[in-house]
Parts: structure tokens; C-alpha cells; sequence
């Protein structure tokens, strides 16, 4: 079992200067000491990592796309849905992410309002979704199975055609 330290620098009023996330990663341990400053004004905190295998993180997407009401998951019968473990280095400098960024999924595809009858896409439909960056903002399955029906809504409405500012609006930025 892994624990991620999130490290967070207070000021003397106690408002976050500064925040390291996910950069500490130790075997946990029982009765591990920490020989940390706590008066120095920095606190640790820490949260249990999901790992999943394959055959596990494939059930939780299947259970988060039942939940998707179905006016939804109709848009789904000819969409791949794809698990990576993490976005490659290409598709991280395509999107523009810094490395502090997290990347959940990815619609990979021509959207229903840029297709026309007489050039059809080449290619199927796809979501990509990438399991480590999901595993990582979860805590708990339940948590993981929100989040992905989350992202695949996210990004049907990418196929839909509705852009990021628009899906900002709607609250699914």
C-alpha cells in the first residue's frame, strides 16, 4: 500500500502559499514517524491510493456507464471506450498540460456537428479513459465510479459537439 503526501506551506495567517502534491510516495508503514517540523507552518496530509487491476478498473467503468441516464448512454452505441493507464507524452504536449495537470479522458473522433454524409470519419469513435489519473483523485471505489461517469458525460458532450467553455458553463468543466 502507497500513501500520497500532499505538503501544503502556510502563511503566518494561516492562508496556503504554496502546495506539493503527489511528489512524496512511501511504502506505509504501521507506526511510521514522520520527523517533521509541524511548528514550521507546513502541514502533511495523507490519503490512502486506489490501485486497481485491469480486470477491477474495467468493472467500476462498466458499473459508472449503467449509471449514466440513458438519454445519455445512447450516444455510446458506436463509441469505443478505451482504458490507458496514463496519457502519453505526446497527448499531454497536444493538449498543452503541465505536468502538474491531470488528464481523466480524452474523446478521439470526428463530433456529430463537424461530420457530413459524404466524408465519413476513417476512424471509430473513441473515449479514452486513463486510469491512474482517475485512481489518483479517488479515495474510495465509489468516489472512481462518480468520477468516470463524470468524464464519459464529459466527453459524449465532446462528440456531441459542445466545446470545454460550454461544458464549463453546464458544470462539467
Amino acid at each position: 500500500m502507497f500513501l500520497y503526501h500532499t505538503l501544503t506551506k502556510l502563511n503566518i495567517d494561516g492562508f496556503v502559499t504554496s502546495q506539493v502534491s503527489s511528489q512524496i510516495v512511501i511504502p506505509a508503514k504501521a507506526g511510521i514517524q514522520f520527523p517533521f517540523p509541524y511548528n514550521s507552518g507546513y502541514i502533511i496530509s495523507m490519503k490512502q491510493r486506489l490501485r486497481l487491476n485491469e480486470m477491477e478498473f474495467d468493472r467500476v467503468v462498466k458499473r459508472a456507464i449503467r449509471r449514466i441516464p440513458s438519454e445519455i448512454r445512447r450516444h455510446l452505441k458506436n463509441v469505443l471506450i478505451s482504458v490507458q493507464k496514463r496519457p502519453s507524452k505526446e497527448v499531454r504536449e497536444e493538449m498543452g498540460l503541465y505536468r502538474s495537470e491531470s488528464l481523466l479522458g480524452m474523446y478521439r473522433g470526428t463530433s456529430l456537428m463537424d461530420r457530413s454524409e459524404v466524408y465519413p470519419p476513417l476512424y471509430p469513435d473513441t473515449i479514452i479513459l486513463f486510469q491512474d489519473p482517475l485512481e489518483r483523485m479517488c479515495e474510495t471505489i465509489e468516489e472512481l465510479e462518480e468520477q468516470i461517469g463524470i468524464t464519459v458525460v464529459h466527453e459524449i458532450a465532446h462528440f456531441l459537439g459542445i466545446t470545454e467553455e460550454r461544458l464549463a458553463e453546464l458544470g462539467y468543466g
